[in-house]
């Protein structure tokens, strides 16, 4: 399971990589991070401060990514997910967690359902084996109840995860803390990639987005927007490399081999991003209209 996980964090770096360092002006100074963030690697860029002068800075972020793993983390046993998955119900569950359930439900409904984050056992199943008709009779999310007092699984058995949405929504938190340390120009790769402002040398932030292999299909400048990358295939679940780790709730193969979208917000391209892996055509465009200045940039 762990494998599994990280091996997606791992493609989504290298699908939101080539940040064009090698032309960066080299008289402003830059300081870096990298550490992880919900189980794979992660890196962030403060333009305009030293190394030296910047450590308090990342010490208070890595604080708030401590916070933020105790409410997303899905392998921490001691996280409001896990615990929520584990007990079926978790009183007055956190504002942050509140908030991505309700995002996640906008893209629910705006994708016709095929964004789902109840798909938790049925990814259980096809990873390991189990008994994929029985899980899949628990996917609905229609069946989850979440309010500021409770949020609670209608059926037992039912489980979340919150993979195709959660490292957007850290990556919007962690960009805003930075941005209130008075910081306007940073760029964060928590998975998604969010770029601030601009690099020293005045130019926007740019970002490549490859195919599982490697291999660079688009380019893209980022300033105040986030970028998400998806693809089915990017981890596999079956020992023939034919299952993929993102998948329609009702069983239907994906629709596209690599999507990647920009919003203002990272949440909402990570979201965007997983859905539209099952969605073309009409359905993809009607579903990126429902939310403001979104765009997709690569749908194959």
């Amino acid at each position: 399971m762990t494998r599994l996980r990280q091996t997606r964090r791992r493609f989504l770096t290298i699908a939101a990589a080539a940040l064009a360092l090698p032309g960066a002006a080299k008289a402003a100074p830059l300081a870096h991070w990298r550490g992880w963030a919900l189980g794979a690697g992660a890196t962030i860029t403060l333009a305009g401060v030293t190394g030296i002068k910047a450590r308090p800075i990342f010490a208070a972020m890595e604080s708030e990514l401590e916070r933020l793993e105790r409410i997303f983390s899905l392998y921490r046993p001691d996280s409001a997910l896990a615990r929520l998955n584990r007990e079926g119900k978790l009183p007055a569950p956190p504002a942050e967690l509140l908030e991505v359930l309700s995002i996640s439900d906008a893209i629910h409904r705006a994708s016709g359902g095929v964004f789902d984050p109840t798909v938790q056992p049925l990814w259980q199943a096809l990873a390991t084996g189990g008994d994929i008709a029985a899980a899949r009779a628990l996917v609905g999310w229609q069946n989850l109840r979440f309010d500021a007092e409770i949020a609670d699984f209608l059926r037992p058995g039912m489980a979340l995860t919150l993979n195709g949405i959660a490292q957007g929504y850290v990556t919007d938190r962690i960009a805003a803390l930075l941005k209130a340390q008075g910081f306007d120009n940073i760029l964060v790769d928590m998975g998604e990639i969010a770029g601030l402002g601009q690099k020293p040398d005045g130019k926007f932030w740019r970002a490549g987005i490859a195919t599982p292999d490697g291999k660079i299909v688009h380019r893209i400048q980022l300033r105040d927007r986030a970028l998400a990358t998806s693809a089915p295939l990017g981890t596999v679940l079956d020992r023939a490399g034919t299952q993929g780790h993102i998948f329609d709730p009702k069983g239907r193969l994906p629709r596209n081999t690599l999507v990647s979208v920009s919003a203002p917000r990272a949440v909402i391209a990570d979201g965007l991003s997983t859905a539209m892996c099952m969605l073309s055509g009409k359905a993809a465009d009607n579903t990126i209209r429902a939310f403001d200045k979104a765009a997709i940039e690569v749908l194959t």
